[in-house]
């Protein structure tokens, strides 16, 4: 694992606390590189693991929501006709098997497929809301599942992922199911608190927005179910409470980084490699992680993205908007957060995992999330 920085760097903005006007209240040592070819093998070998669950699942839903679920996996087009599309990259299930693996062995993590297929039922649950809530029309390179069938079908899909995922783990004989589902059940009213916070944000005016605000509200939308996934293989482990929490804490915190990248990718992304829009929060006036930093900046820049958001996007806006987040620092500030936030990930995976080859997976995925560029 490459050495991360473990400072964040000063003077980008005010990290104090406070709410807007009408909004509720360096790597493990031992520890090896890993390519992000080793990375690529462990979610592939997830994603073959974890398809035939999800396929079943899928298979056992009614025929209207069977058709929206399986359109959204990328295993259908629109028509019912099959399709070889692109169902995600796997990283939640795989962070699950890979945590079970770590802690129990390979006994273990075969043990623990259905728990990472409940995990990536719930993933693609809170997808199947947020691209309704977001109204975003492009995922994984083709129209978004709401455009094609509506709204009121996108929602009940993801209603009925979300049950899928509880009934696998309360059919699974495992002794650690009903400890799982109970903690996976938790993770789901955290997900929708932290999209509660987020539509709640967006009310903000500019500038009534705080990096713990949008920290706290980040931890809670992704860092919370990849840690929920750790936590999962822990259990599935057999490891003690410590080591569960400790994995749970090392995933919130990757998870951290991995939004801190993906929000900079959404702005300065490659649209081909993505498979959405560049910029599409810009426009959407969305406050991210590096334009709340930017706009809590100080900067002059700052003062123009904030003048910039104060108002409904005009075309010919974007260019603006996007040298205004990097002039006031919010790409820098985003970049150098997410290498902090990774060095206290390898902390507390080394907590739980002393031995590096045992952590091999678990390193890779995490180095995976913040070198992506898709």
């Amino acid at each position: 694992m490459a050495e991360f920085m473990t400072e964040t760097k000063q003077g980008v903005g005010a990290q104090s606390t406070g709410q807007c006007a009408g909004h509720p209240s360096g790597h493990s040592a031992g520890a090896h590189p890993l390519d992000g070819h080793e990375a690529g093998v462990i979610l592939e070998r997830a994603r073959t693991s974890v398809d035939p669950e999800l396929r079943s699942a899928l298979e056992s839903l009614p025929g209207s929501m069977r058709r929206v679920a399986l359109y959204h996996f990328g295993w259908e087009q629109a028509d019912g006709s099959p399709a070889a599309g692109n169902a995600g990259k796997a990283i939640r299930p795989a962070l699950v098997l890979a945590a079970a693996a770590a802690l129990g062995g390979p006994g273990a993590r075969t043990a623990a497929v259905r728990a990472a297929a409940a995990v990536e039922l719930i993933h693609n649950f809170t997808l199947l809301h947020d691209d309704v809530m977001d109204r975003d029309t492009t995922r994984r390179h083709r129209a978004t599942a709401w455009t094609v069938f509506g709204d009121a079908d996108a929602i009940l899909a993801g209603d009925a992922l979300q049950a899928l995922a509880l009934r696998l783990l309360a059919e699974d004989p495992h002794p650690a199911s009903a400890r799982a589902a109970a903690r996976l059940a938790d993770c789901v009213v955290e997900l929708c608190a932290g999209q509660h916070a987020d539509t709640a944000l967006e009310l903000c005016r500019p500038g009534d927005v705080t990096l713990d605000e949008a920290l706290a509200m980040a931890e809670a939308k992704t860092g919370a179910l990849l840690g929920c996934a750790c936590a999962l293989g822990a259990l599935y482990a057999g490891a003690p409470e410590e080591d569960v929490e400790a994995l749970d804490a090392f995933g919130r915190e990757a998870g951290l980084a991995f939004q801190l990248i993906d929000d900079v990718i959404g702005i300065w992304g490659d649209p081909g490699n993505t498979g959405k829009p560049v910029g599409a929060d810009l426009v959407a006036r969305k406050k991210s992680l590096p334009v709340v930093a930017a706009l809590t900046s100080g900067t002059p820049a700052a003062g123009e993205l904030a003048e910039l958001y104060g108002v409904p996007y005009e075309e010919g806006d974007l260019e603006r908007t996007v040298l205004a987040v990097e002039r006031a620092g919010g790409r820098d500030w985003a970049q150098v957060q997410a290498a902090d936030r990774m060095a206290r990930a390898m902390q507390e995976l080394a907590r739980a995992v002393s031995d590096p080859e045992a952590a091999g997976g678990l390193l890779a995925l995490a180095e995976f999330v913040t070198r992506r560029s898709n």
